[in-house]
């Protein structure tokens, strides 16, 4: 109990003074989760509208591979990244290996199955005749699609609130595609593993209330927008 205070002490502390590393740390998990976020937004939310309004070939196959998506363990997607990106790797030559761009890379794909399954829920959750009614006034798919969205914005932004929360709190592909270098790849998540390996309870403490505030400040503004915009 002792060090737990102790911890909590020094962690006020360090965020009372504004510690720089501190600092760097956080701003980097910001980019790189607000981006990955962003871009899995950009494709899990047209790719949910599209598996709950169309009917293609393969459909099945596209939706089982969400559902699996949403349940994927990020060191998976880690190690599939890392042999994409190692210097012997297809991607090699890009040099993006314990780079952000390999992190933001990483974070997306556990980000945007996540996306894209809640999604799917929302529009699908609709009321069919909403989507037929549009069709039958000319509307095209892509039309529809964005008036469906639009129809479930708060439970959208609900989507898009849960895939930031996976993206920020992701560990283990970020540690194996990052590198956790200081000053350049080290975000929330790898630094607390590293200083608890350490036994720096103060900074790990310091880093992990930070990283709650951060994912409960975007939760809060995406779900009060949600709410908002129900009303």
């Amino acid at each position: 109990m002792e060090l737990i205070w102790q911890g909590l002490l020094g962690a006020l502390s360090l965020l009372a003074r504004g510690d720089a590393p501190t600092l760097r740390v956080a701003a980097l998990s910001i980019m790189v989760s607000g981006l990955a976020t962003g871009l899995a937004g950009l494709v899990g939310v047209p790719l949910g509208t599209t598996l709950a309004l169309r009917r293609f070939r393969g459909q099945a196959i596209a939706t089982s591979l969400v559902n699996t998506g949403m349940g994927l363990p990020p060191v998976v997607v880690g190690l599939g990244v890392s042999i994409l990106l190692w210097r012997s790797g297809i991607f090699g030559p890009l040099g993006l290996i314990y780079t952000p761009a390999a992190m933001i890379l990483a974070q997306f794909l556990v980000a945007a199955p996540i996306a894209a399954g809640l999604t799917r829920s929302a529009v699908g959750g609709l009321n069919m005749e909403f989507s037929e009614a549009l069709r039958v006034d000319g509307a095209s798919e892509w039309r529809a699609g964005w008036e469906a969205v639009r129809a479930a914005r708060p439970q959208v932004l609900v989507a898009v609130a849960a895939a930031f929360g996976r993206a920020i709190s992701e560990v283990g592909a970020s540690l194996m595609v990052g590198g956790n270098i200081l000053n350049s790849t080290r975000i929330l998540t790898t630094a607390i593993t590293l200083e608890v390996s350490r036994g720096e309870f103060e900074r790990a403490i310091a880093l992990g209330l930070i990283l709650l505030a951060l994912a409960f400040i975007v939760n809060a503004v995406l779900v009060r927008g949600a709410r908002t915009v129900a009303w």
